[in-house]
């Protein structure tokens, strides 16, 4: 039995992404649509997300409007698809400080933060450097900061240093040092309640962006995989492990494709209903994405990409 239901919201995109910048060097292998999303998770008498993206005003609007993001939608009207209003979150886990990542918290009146301390702390340090180091806050909206240490000084925000078991029932949010950003953190949901999960999901943030940087050819870089985890420190993987918020794992889904033009509404993917193994997608679902099932390492784990994109 399922102790959450994980969404994956999508808030905005970029509908002409270079592929470069979602592979280690695929350099001149075209473009794809990359949605900006977070994550809900509902369940066990909370209402959580990760990440709550950012507000296309100000500098997050010109961040936004510099990286081409298109079709932006503002947190009342995603989480109305699912019967929920931002002040019905109580708990906010960042993954990391980027804009698109950390650039709304103003929408989420009553809800607690959780980031790693080295995260917003690093931040604080890089906007303290020469102006010739500041390539280094290319995605960084400094204001964004500031309001995470205005809700530490309103005891709002928690700092994490390393893992955190159970911050939620059956949730616990691990460190990715010193990889896509200073304190990355990747949330883990186990969604049976046991400590030897059967039920796992892990929620990556920028950390793994598609399934192909685990299991990609390496070809293009001379190597037989793109990610050889030989030559990398040694990792846990999960039995089940959703890569990015823009990738969900789930069961016993079937494949899916859906031809038309993208609408204009926020784009929902329901994953799995509490204590329930029936998969699903709600009419909110963007219609140029393809869900299809795809048999991903020795367990064939099956995902649904929310990236239009991969050959069927």
């Amino acid at each position: 039995m399922a102790n959450y239901s994980i969404w994956v919201l999508e808030y905005a995109y970029v509908p002409n992404y270079h592929v470069s910048g979602i592979i280690y060097g695929y350099h001149n292998q075209g473009y794809r649509k990359l949605p900006y999303c977070y994550v809900l998770i509902k369940g066990k008498h909370h209402a959580a997300m990760v990440d709550v993206g950012y507000n296309h005003k100000e500098f997050g609007g010109y961040l936004g409007d510099k990286f081409g993001v298109i079709n932006w939608h503002s947190p009342s009207e995603v989480l109305k698809e699912c019967s929920l209003r931002p002040e019905d979150i109580d708990t906010v886990f960042v993954t990391h400080a980027h804009f698109d990542h950390f650039g709304n918290v103003d929408d989420f009146p009553k809800a607690k933060f959780y980031i790693q301390e080295r995260e917003i702390a690093k931040w604080v340090w890089a906007m303290s450097l020469p102006e010739r180091t500041q390539w280094m806050m290319v995605a960084i909206d400094p204001g964004d900061v500031l309001r995470g240490v205005e809700l530490a000084k309103n005891k709002r925000l928690v700092t994490v240093n390393g893992d955190l078991v159970n911050v939620l029932p059956g949730i616990d949010l691990h460190p990715a040092y010193d990889s896509h950003t200073f304190g990355s953190m990747w949330v883990e949901v186990r969604n049976d309640g046991k400590s030897t999960s059967q039920d796992t999901w892990v929620l990556a943030g920028d950390l793994i962006y598609v399934y192909e940087n685990l299991s990609g050819s390496g070809d293009l870089v001379g190597v037989e995989k793109i990610y050889n985890p030989e030559r990398e420190r040694k990792i846990s993987v999960p039995s089940k492990v959703a890569v990015k918020i823009r990738l969900a794992v789930v069961q016993k889904f079937t494949a899916w494709y859906h031809p038309k033009g993208t609408l204009k509404k926020p784009t929902i993917a329901l994953m799995q209903e509490p204590d329930s193994d029936t998969y699903v997608s709600n009419s909110g679902l963007n219609p140029s994405c393809a869900l299809r099932q795809i048999d991903f390492l020795p367990s064939h784990f099956l995902f649904l990409s929310l990236f239009p994109s991969f050959p069927a």
